[in-house]
């Protein structure tokens, strides 16, 4: 027994508060023996409680507190008198499958804001309607406030409205009540704590709920009132439940994909998501706006400036890290990322920042699909163009070439309204977590409306000059003077923003979305776009109308290219277009061969070669320049299911490879994963010899039904960007 000063008026008299030794017990007994101001014994008893219950980490429920207005018999207050909770029933396998929310696989109650959740209360006594009130009590955020909107006081009505806050009593069993819960569209998304406040004329309760019954609040887009709402179905599937896709790569005239495991609702990976804007260190009451997330999510799936999910590298020394080409999926990394307390994961590039930022952008309900744009442009400095300068001699001058074109380059597109911008800009809006360029000082990228990027609205919120360019930049060559100077001796256009590509609605097809993000080239609207775009740039008098050329230069790559391993043949082609001789051979075809022994140790992880051609027309000073990038193909993993899949029932995949280089491999090691097929596991295989074949066999026990992809990768110091997937259908 502990006794405490009434905060009362009258004078001698206590309050005997009973403490349980365990806090985390069913109940908290705080009865008053005497007349005293509700509110002021609300504080005070709130403020015992809060002390007493933070200095332990309780992980179940610390009971009802009651409160009693008057003086009860003997001196004591029986709480029998008072109508408390003394359990709560979040129907979760329900609410799950009403919100779209079931294929999470933790064990919380995960919901979607403006739409009806219900819930089961078991009181002390049976409900009054007519004596008695009832609460619940929402908060979330280190410092939950009212006026913020991260403490949400839900109240009893008779009828439900729709999109606000409110409850409504819809059935009763003797002691049990079911509530049915409305939330607005602009809820703030995150973990909400649970409390039941009930108060009869006998006094007032609270129920604080055990942490496994915190309610997971993501956005909507099912719902009309949610500003992701997307009226398509299909889409919705495809872009918010489906937890596999297909990340595009390659070079423009060689598309290739690999299969990329999103694993949105993995055990843990919403926890981190939650956790990653946590980390941000931005304001919770923030959350409710998804033009707000988007940008805080791409900037915190980089390292740069805030310790994010992602350290990106593209020197090729991957040492004390992961080669960006092995990872498979987001999953592992998201895991990393939580288990060491927010230390980076080494390391990714673009597809690896986009295949992470859709995983925890779906995971959030903000419908996102993963973009590759073919010949994607990086322009430096606003100016909407590549600028590329060369000396006297026709010498490129390395330390001036700050901008440049990636063979291909992956962001993301995520589907919100935007208020916040005029009329028609809502829908796609491009976001990218790649670390390029600041944004208002921090490494993050969009949200960029498609529609003003296509119109060259680059004016409008937020990075539209940077998206436009990567899709529009003309490239521009520079020589420089004897005085220093440097004059634009050629325009090459038509060279980025190539076959942008993203995976299909319902299929493993590529879907091409070019004409989403610029017009039709040479169309008057893409003259207009370019223009305004132009006249927001650093350079506003660059654009030009083409000037014809005498002479034109063209590289041609027979079928899909050459192999890694074999030799590499490019055909240069010169046509002269006029009715005189030009200093270049007509229609002659000047063969370029390439050996395995030279090009072996200039490689990247793509097996990317770049070839670059300068010149000029002796007769006419035309210059001529072009740049033609291509893979060397690297050999599939073929993955073979063995047995007949089936939920708890152990089967087996064989994988086979063929070493294509003409050396032996080292130290060869695989990556394998599956969604409701096995978690990441990496295989130590050691050396394959020159054009040798070797088999590995993986035995799994999968633990989902359904259609499934098993994928795995390949690495070693010589080969990367090996891959290989199978489809399974497992039964349950």
């Amino acid at each position: 027994m502990k006794e405490n000063k009434c905060p009362g008026n009258k004078k001698n008299h206590f309050i005997f508060s009973v403490f349980l030794l365990n806090c985390c017990q069913n109940d908290v007994i705080l009865p008053c023996a005497c007349t005293v101001s509700i509110g002021r014994t609300k504080s005070w008893v709130r403020q015992m409680l809060e002390h007493r219950h933070s200095d332990r980490d309780c992980s179940s429920s610390i009971g009802p507190v009651t409160y009693c207005p008057g003086c009860c018999q003997d001196g004591y207050c029986l709480t029998i008198w008072l109508r408390t909770a003394q359990s709560i029933d979040l129907m979760k396998l329900k609410n799950h499958k009403n919100h779209h929310t079931d294929l999470y696989q933790d064990n919380i109650c995960v919901l979607r804001r403006s739409q009806t959740f219900q819930m089961w209360i078991t009181l002390s006594r049976p409900f009054n309607r007519h004596t008695d009130k009832l609460h619940l009590h929402l908060k979330t955020g280190p410092i939950p406030e009212v006026g913020k909107r991260t403490h949400v006081i839900v109240p009893l009505v008779e009828e439900l409205k729709g999109n606000c806050w409110e409850a409504a009593v819809v059935k009763e069993n003797d002691k049990r009540i079911k509530l049915s819960v409305n939330s607005p569209g602009t809820a703030v998304i995150g973990r909400y704590r649970l409390t039941v406040e009930t108060t009869c004329p006998n006094g007032l309760a609270i129920y604080t709920c055990n942490p496994s019954d915190d309610i997971y609040m993501l956005f909507n887009p099912w719902s009309k009132d949610d500003s992701v709402f997307l009226d398509d179905e299909e889409e919705r599937q495809e872009y918010v439940l489906n937890d596999v896709g297909r990340i595009y790569n390659g070079r423009v005239n060689q598309i290739g994909a690999r299969t990329w495991n999103y694993g949105q609702f993995d055990s843990g990976i919403l926890a981190t998501c939650l956790y990653i804007l946590e980390k941000s260190k931005t304001l919770c009451s923030g959350w409710g706006d998804p033009v707000n997330v988007v940008r805080i999510v791409s900037a915190m799936v980089n390292s740069n400036d805030d310790a994010g999910v992602l350290v990106g590298k593209w020197s090729g020394d991957y040492t004390g890290g992961t080669c960006p080409t092995f990872w498979n999926g987001s999953v592992e990394i998201l895991q990393q990322y939580y288990a060491s307390k927010g230390s980076p994961v080494k390391y990714g590039q673009c597809w690896v920042f986009g295949g992470v930022t859709t995983t925890v952008l779906r995971c959030l309900g903000i419908p996102t699909r993963t973009v590759t744009n073919f010949n994607s442009a990086h322009d430096t400095d606003v100016s909407l163009t590549i600028d590329v300068y060369v000396d006297e001699n026709m010498d490129t001058i390395t330390n001036k070439n700050q901008d440049s074109i990636w063979n291909f380059h992956v962001w993301n597109d995520c589907w919100m309204a935007r208020p916040d911008l005029p009329p028609g800009n809502g829908g796609w809006q491009a976001v990218d977590a790649t670390p390029q360029e600041t944004s208002n000082g921090i490494y993050c990228c969009g949200p960029a409306p498609l529609t003003a990027i296509r119109n060259g609205q680059v004016y409008l919120k937020y990075d539209c000059p940077f998206v436009f360019a990567e899709v529009n930049s003309d490239r521009i060559l520079w020589q420089r003077n004897a005085d220093g100077t440097y004059s634009k001796i050629f325009t090459e256009k038509k060279v980025v923003g190539c076959n942008i590509s993203t995976k299909a609605v319902g299929s493993d097809e590529r879907n091409d979305i070019t004409h989403m993000y610029k017009y039709a080239e040479g169309s008057e609207e893409e003259r207009v776009a370019v223009e305004t775009a132009c006249s927001y740039g650093s350079k506003p008098d660059t654009y030009e109308s083409p000037t014809a050329k005498d002479v034109t230069m063209k590289v041609v790559m027979e079928g899909e290219g050459p192999k890694l391993g074999s030799d590499a043949e490019l055909i240069v082609k010169f046509i002269n277009h006029s009715c005189e001789n030009r200093n270049v051979s007509l229609n002659i075809l000047k063969i370029l061969a390439l050996t395995y022994d030279k090009y072996k140790d200039l490689l990247v992880d793509q097996g990317a070669l770049m070839l670059t051609l300068l010149g000029r027309v002796k007769e006419t000073q035309q210059v001529l320049a072009t740049q033609f990038g291509f893979l060397l193909r690297t050999p599939d993993l073929i993955i073979k299911p063995i047995g007949k899949p089936v939920v708890g029932q152990k089967m087996t995949v064989e994988i086979s490879f063929i070493n294509p280089l003409p050396e032996e491999l080292k130290d060869v090691v695989l990556n394998v994963e599956g969604i409701g097929l096995l978690p990441v596991q990496k295989i130590t295989y050691g050396d394959i010899r020159s054009n040798g074949r070797v088999t590995i066999t993986k035995d799994f026990t999968p633990t989902l039904a359904g259609a499934k992809k098993f994928v795995a990768s390949l690495h070693c110091s010589q080969l990367t960007q090996v891959h290989g997937v199978a489809d399974i259908y497992v039964e349950a």
